[in-house]
């Protein structure tokens, strides 16, 4: 083991196809020799985030029905994520496949969001159930048996831990960027994080949150998916440990913002044991992702509350119409099959609803097409979008 500031694992030789590669093996959470000084340099990005986490919570409880905020921001995470990993579809395609509306975007690479949503649910699901899995290696094991069932990464072993070895960037183990650990090993490092889970070492749950994702990357578990079951552990985390009623905070729109220093900040660990320049990167990400989203939740809200009274206020307006509204919030593009079901009224009392919005300056036709029309809350999508396009 090198000689280093602080104690970050060890080197293991391992070969692949033929080739000599050092491979990567993390020492256990918590940083130790020196511990981290959180008196330092982390007190104030601490105390940023702690303070806009305790600001988002309080928008949302002032809204009085924060369920479709979850819908909303839950899709946006599941869009970057998979961005983040090259799927190229965006939040408008998956809206417009949810609403089985026409889209340029491969339905494969919306097939790819959509599962990043059912691993989500389900793990959510499984903490809050009685019963349910713990936060733990079964559970990380199952959601990415759904994030990656029926696509691209279906022959990488979906819900099984690897057993070769991998690597990130380069074209081959000996000339990569980084070697995590060998495969024989991963279930130990994996059964020290689970305990980590679920022990008290004093530091505050943002934190250890921070660390836990670091490790998880760093042990690298799977052939596939790593980096959206890594992010998808932090909002599970946040979960679990209390730190949010509503699961509104997602970090992956800061890691796509600020990727390269993503990626840095996690080499620095390994290399020189830099937990705190990795952890005061993920605190920052806290805080301007959740000044953002409180601001976001204030916004909807307020577009909400104006677009209603027109609905309302509107001539010709309709009760179907005003139902429809309630409805678009989860169903931002519109089909007059779609509102037929969300409404429960026949196709020409649906079509009349949708013009009724229309008419109001809430919906617009997207088509302009006379047949197979789709309408869309323009306004509320572009607020909702922002982040969520290809990456270029």
């Amino acid at each position: 083991m090198t000689t280093r500031p602080r104690a970050t694992g060890r080197y293991e030789s391992t070969t692949v196809a033929g080739e000599s590669v050092r491979a990567v093996v993390p020492a256990a959470l918590p940083p130790a020799r020196p511990p981290l000084d959180l008196d330092g340099g982390l007190a104030p990005p601490l105390q940023r985030a702690t303070t806009a986490l305790a600001a988002l919570e309080a928008a949302a409880r002032m809204v009085p029905s924060v369920e479709w905020f979850v819908y909303a921001f839950v899709r946006r995470e599941a869009v970057v994520s998979s961005q983040i990993e090259g799927t190229q579809a965006s939040l408008v395609d998956l809206l417009a496949v949810e609403a089985q509306a026409p889209t340029t975007a491969s339905l494969d690479q919306v097939e790819e969001i959509c599962n990043h949503l059912e691993a989500l649910a389900w793990a959510r699901a499984q903490l809050a159930r009685r019963g349910g899995l713990p936060l733990s290696v079964r559970l990380l094991n199952g959601a990415h048996r759904r994030l990656l069932a029926g696509t691209r990464g279906q022959h990488s072993h979906p819900g099984s831990l690897r057993r070769s070895q991998n690597w990130i960037g380069g074209t081959r183990p000996g000339n990569a960027r980084f070697v995590p650990p060998p495969p024989h090993l991963v279930p130990e490092l994996l059964g020290d994080l689970e305990r980590y889970l679920h022990e008290d070492d004093g530091l505050p749950p943002l934190v250890r949150a921070g660390l836990v994702h670091a490790q998880f990357e760093t042990i690298h578990p799977y052939l596939d998916g790593n980096g959206r079951v890594g992010r998808l552990l932090i909002a599970l985390c946040l979960q679990e440990w209390g730190l949010l009623g509503q699961p509104l905070l997602y970090l992956s729109l800061f890691f796509k913002r600020h990727r390269r220093e993503y990626y840095e900040r996690l080499g620095a660990i390994r290399t020189d044991g830099d937990w705190e320049g990795w952890l005061s990167y993920f605190l920052e990400g806290v805080a301007e992702i959740a000044d953002e989203a409180a601001a976001l939740v204030g916004a909807l809200f307020e577009l909400q509350t104006r677009d209603r009274a027109r609905c309302l206020a509107t001539p010709g307006a309709t009760v179907p119409g005003a139902r429809l509204f309630e409805a678009l919030a989860q169903h931002p593009f519109v089909t007059v099959k779609l509102a037929t079901g969300l409404v429960g009224v026949t196709r020409p009392t649906a079509a009349k609803a949708i013009h009724s919005l229309v008419n109001a300056g809430i919906l617009e036709e997207t088509t302009g097409r006379e047949r197979d029309r789709t309408w869309v809350w323009a306004e509320y999508l572009k607020m909702l979008r922002e982040g969520t396009d290809l990456m270029q």
